[in-house]
């Protein structure tokens, strides 16, 4: 709706002062970094009117928005998605906020875009299943985004994989809370390094874009314990991130950003958590509900209908439907996040639009070493990768390959150096633009066989690209799917790629797929070709990272963070998705689980990824004291190659939801013929169910089985271990 001559009113009085008050005075009692962040609170909320309070709950958009008639305040970044005021008297910083999902974003209606470094997908990221990785990713975004100007970033995807078709997957860490939940931590605590506030989203239960902003997902609390929210559980015990950013949905009625069950029960109630929710962009649809259930910062206005924590706020105050003490708790808090991390104590001071060179450069190599490490090859018939440099032709077809790599589309979208490497298609406006990095896979290819007749076709035409692909001794095709925000896609790739790949893999037996998705697609023709490389969004250098792999310079070590589904009638939900009430009857079994559940083959499994070594997983046993349960066992380079090993460790009992949950991993790196032997603990969350009545988790007392492999299908060898029965708080979590 148009803005009121009303909202314009209430910007302007929230932003006034931001703009003319005073420096701060040198010397403040809260300003003492050495003071606990609860007690830096306890000095300054009391110094703070209530002018100021209100301007710290309500955020703007930091982009000009038309439609809505709205121009960003002043201060604000330009070209970025959140600005809050800070308050100089109190030495109280702005809040300048950035998108950052893969690197720090600009909105697709800034009239300059800052040119960044993009890491892989979050889904890529979580296929590496190496925690170091991910803290290293967000390291390099949270040092850009400081070196942009930002000191909130809208980052920590981890909305776990229940909709295989949702158009966000790929900014998420995939289908299992203990892999989601550990990888996005890594990630979290990266940025965070920084000095820097990173939120995680989407909470919760967000798990698909079809009626994002009204759709209800209905689901068991119990269940919803055991998955979507232990996901958010195992990333905010471990990482800390000073916001959560609630969701556009509805769960079990309410909305998420005012649902106080998500928000006070779970959140406040049960993990204790002490930093402040912010809303997504859109999702405040009311004042006291809103303030009662937890919700401590409207965000990104415009997008909401009303200014729900301007003016309706200051009304709500005044009538004494929402008292001081409410604004207090909100406010604090916010306060606690950025003393927690650093924004008092390290401000920003510097905004510029371009990064210097040299940084960029070391970035790039970390988003090519990021990349290599996150594809999975899923299929490597007779051996057939790594090509050799000695190849005399390659045929390579489809995907825009000699331009670059697809990235997803949305509000998490980078910018790259150079611009968008084939402009124009379609849409070219939000969720769009369909952008390819500028690292072109065919360049790289070209370089790693100098001597090879290398030759392209785009694809359009299956007939031709099968002619081209006869006469060369390898044929590699390019498969893309594009996905993006306030979408959902099919699992079927566009433009008759399926055929496309077809008619070269019956040309040519040699032919190698690479896929650029956002996540699992349908494989109708996988047993016709000869290797299958999933190579995910792989971020601004991709195209070199496609080609080390392809070429054996990188020894792929990515496992599936998903399962890759034979046919559709295998989900838990065949048809569309669907607006209004989506009820998620499989409760916690998401994925892997649910394929076991109903004993379903899939295409490819959970945990599944190729090596051009081989490993060997034994000597499993399993001690269970006071410390609590942890695997041991030993790890074998069976072959002729270095490489990383990732060992999955999966636990079994009964009552259940699904056959076996995920229960522990490690990743070894390892010279030909090498061993190590690894430990790993054993959350016991994950051999319990939750008692949503008694706010417990309750592990019963018998055996239960304990599994080592290196795919959740391929259970090398399996112990078993007695439990007594225990129950454990909602809160609970390993020590610190």
């Amino acid at each position: 709706m148009t803005m009121t001559r009303t909202a314009f009113a209430v910007m302007a009085t929230l932003t006034a002062p931001a703009l003319a008050a005073p420096a701060a005075p040198a010397a403040q009692p809260w300003g003492d970094a050495a003071l606990a962040p609860a007690r830096r609170v306890a000095l300054l909320l009391p110094q703070m009117t209530r002018a100021e309070k209100l301007r710290l709950v309500f955020g703007y958009f930091a982009t000009d928005f038309p439609p809505k008639q709205f121009k960003a305040p002043a201060e604000a970044r330009l070209g970025s998605a959140g600005y809050v005021p800070g308050i100089p008297r109190l030495g109280i910083p702005p809040q300048w906020q950035s998108d950052a999902g893969i690197g720090v974003a600009s909105q697709g209606a800034a009239p300059r875009k800052r040119e960044r470094t993009a890491l892989p997908s979050n889904l890529a990221i979580a296929a590496s299943w190496d925690i170091a990785l991910a803290r290293t990713g967000g390291a390099m975004i949270g040092a850009e985004a400081r070196a942009s100007g930002f000191n909130v970033l809208l980052a920590g995807g981890v909305n776990l994989t229940r909709e295989p078709r949702n158009g966000r997957n790929f900014e998420y860490g995939g289908e299992d809370p203990l892999l989601a939940g550990s990888i996005v931590a890594g990630q979290i605590a990266g940025i965070q390094s920084n000095h820097i506030v990173s939120t995680i989203k989407h909470y919760a239960v967000n798990d698909q874009e079809t009626d994002r902003n009204a759709g209800n997902a209905v689901i068991d609390r119990a269940a919803a314990r055991m998955s979507d929210l232990l996901a958010f559980q195992f990333a905010i015990e471990r990482a800390n991130p000073g916001s959560v950013m609630c969701a556009y949905n509805r769960v079990n009625g309410p909305f998420a950003c005012e649902n106080p069950w998500l928000l006070g029960e779970v959140l406040r109630r049960d993990w204790q958590w002490p930093g402040y929710v912010m809303s997504d962009w859109g999702a405040t649809h009311s004042t006291k509900p809103a303030v009662d259930a937890g919700l401590d910062q409207e965000s990104g206005y415009p997008f909401d209908d009303a200014p729900y924590y301007g003016a309706k706020l200051q009304a709500a105050l005044a009538d004494g439907s929402v008292d001081e003490g409410q604004l207090d708790r909100m406010v604090g808090h916010i306060l606690y996040a950025m003393f927690d991390h650093g924004l008092f104590d390290h401000p920003i001071t510097a905004a510029p639009l371009d990064l210097p060179d040299a940084m960029l450069a070391a970035h790039a190599r970390v988003t090519a070493d990021t990349a290599a490490q996150t594809m999975v090859l899923l299929r490597n018939e007779q051996a057939l990768l790594p090509l050799s440099p000695a190849t005399r032709s390659i045929a390579v077809i489809g995907g825009h390959t000699d331009k670059g790599v697809l990235a997803g589309g949305g509000s998490s979208l980078v910018y790259p150096k150079g611009g968008n490497a084939v402009p124009g298609i379609a849409p070219t406006a939000w969720p769009g633009p369909v952008m390819y990095y500028p690292s072109s896979p065919l360049e790289a290819i070209r370089r790693q066989a100098p001597g090879a007749r290398v030759t392209f076709v785009d694809g359009t035409d299956a007939e031709a690209a099968a002619e081209q692909a006869r006469g060369a001794d390898v044929a590699i095709v390019f498969a893309t799917q594009w996905a993006g925000e306030g979408m959902d896609v099919s699992l079927t790739l566009p433009d008759n790629q399926d055929a496309l790949i077809r008619s070269v893999a019956a040309a040519n037996p040699k032919t190698v797929v690479v896929l650029e998705s956002g996540g699992a697609v349908l494989t109708p023709w996988r047993d016709q070709v000869g290797a299958l490389l999933a190579a995910w969004y792989p971020g601004t250098a991709g195209g070199a990272a496609i080609a080390d792999v392809l070429f054996g310079r990188t020894n792929p070590s990515g496992h599936l963070p998903i399962t890759f589904p034979d046919r559709l009638d295998q989900l838990p939900r065949p048809g569309e998705p669907k607006a209004g009430d989506v009820t998620y009857s499989e409760g916690a079994a998401i994925g892997y689980k649910w394929f076991d559940r109903q004993r379903q083959t899939p295409a490819y499994a959970f945990g599944h990824g190729l090596s051009y070594t081989s490993f060997a997983y034994d000597g499993l046993s399993v001690a269970n004291d006071a410390a609590g349960v942890t695997a041991r066992f030993r790890v074998r380079n069976t072959g002729a190659r270095a490489g990383k090993a990732v060992a999955q460790v999966y636990v079994a009992g009964a009552g259940w939801e699904a056959p076996k949950r995920l229960g522990g991993f490690a990743i070894a790196m390892l010279a030909p013929a090498a061993a190590t032997t690894l430990s790993v603990p054993l959350d016991p969350r994950l051999f319990a169910t939750f008692d949503e009545g008694a706010r417990q988790w309750r592990i019963a007392a018998g055996r239960y089985q304990v599994m080592l492999g290196g795919s959740s299908d391929a259970p090398a060898q399996t112990v078993q271990v007695t439990l007594a029965a225990r129950t454990l708080p909602a809160g609970w979590h390993p020590p610190r």
